[in-house]
């Protein structure tokens, strides 16, 4: 990377940018408001009019910059043709030829932002050293992230690495957000997690400091199990159970050599990864050499990184 790139990150709220050295460096970042009224139709003009903006205060002009990488919240096919980016309003249109039109021809390339953020991981996170690796963000969603060989695998149509809907829980009457029924993002994301715990509470009358918690999240979930409150450690092993059996059906399919852990979720550290590798290694008998499952380390900043990556 001879010259500076920028890497942008839309998220459904936020949109996060950031500019980047020769070599990796994060030099600056900063955020914008995402407007998704009128279809997002002022996403866009709002990215490029902030890039001109901050690319003036850094005192230099557009043709400094190699170019600028795109992470956005939907599938992302590999000319950059998103057909639908529900939480940006957005229809069937190519998000990367329209910002690179408003940035004076400047090249832009985009993806996925959950693949987005596993290639931010491997290049400058707690993925380095490793060339097939499989990223999972437990959030709000579960999202995941393909590189193999060192780049991003989106799939044929954009939908490679959603590991997060893929059906696990049988006899499921709740429908999951993408309109399914039994996806793992239902048990093993942040609002999974609350779900399984109040389940579990539900088929019980045994005492459980959950109960007298009246907003319960996936942090009060985990940090009582690691006290040792027998029904939040019974619910919690049941959502890694979960996730170690999507990895495991992942492993036998890709063969990655990690697994890397991010998002909310992920602050329960190697209490958390411990339990999903137990869970996969007892899953996946034929693996004799088991991934590694690890922690991400870039938190907030993996998108705009990865983003960036995409430009070097």
């Amino acid at each position: 990377m001879n010259r500076k790139v920028i890497g942008i990150d839309i998220g459904g709220t936020t949109i996060k940018l950031g500019v980047f050295e020769s070599g990796g460096t994060l030099a600056a970042k900063w955020e914008i408001p995402t407007r998704k009224e009128s279809g997002g139709k002022a996403i866009l003009p709002d990215i490029a009019a902030s890039v001109r903006q901050k690319t003036a205060e850094l005192g230099g002009t557009l043709s400094d910059y190699a170019g600028v990488g795109l992470g956005m919240p939907g599938p992302v096919l590999l000319d950059g043709h998103v057909d639908f980016c529900v939480n940006l309003g957005w229809g069937s249109m190519n998000p990367q030829e329209i910002l690179s039109g408003l940035l004076d021809g400047l090249p832009v390339k985009s993806g996925n932002d959950a693949n987005v953020a596993a290639l931010g991981e491997v290049w400058q996170g707690g993925g380095q050293g490793y060339r097939n690796l499989v990223m999972v963000t437990l959030g709000t969603g579960v999202g995941g992230g393909v590189i193999l060989d060192g780049k991003i695998w989106p799939g044929m149509r954009g939908v490679g690495g959603e590991i997060g809907h893929m059906h696990i829980l049988d006899g499921e009457t709740e429908r999951c957000n993408c309109g399914g029924y039994g996806c793992l993002e239902q048990a093993a994301s942040a609002t999974g997690f609350v779900r399984i715990a109040k389940r579990t509470l539900a088929a019980s009358t045994r005492p459980s400091s959950l109960r007298g918690i009246a907003e319960l999240s996936a942090k009060d979930v985990l940090d009582e199990a690691k006290k040792g409150d027998a029904l939040a450690l019974e619910s919690v092993e049941t959502s890694c159970r979960y996730l170690g059996w999507a990895l495991a059906s992942v492993t036998m399919v890709l063969d990655p050599e990690a697994y890397l852990i991010g998002g909310g979720v992920s602050k329960a550290g190697t209490f958390l990864t411990e339990k999903i590798k137990r869970y996969h290694d007892e899953l996946s008998p034929m693996a004799t050499k088991k991934p590694k499952i690890l922690l991400a380390t870039l938190g907030n900043d993996a998108g705009i990184y990865g983003a960036a990556k995409l430009v070097c």
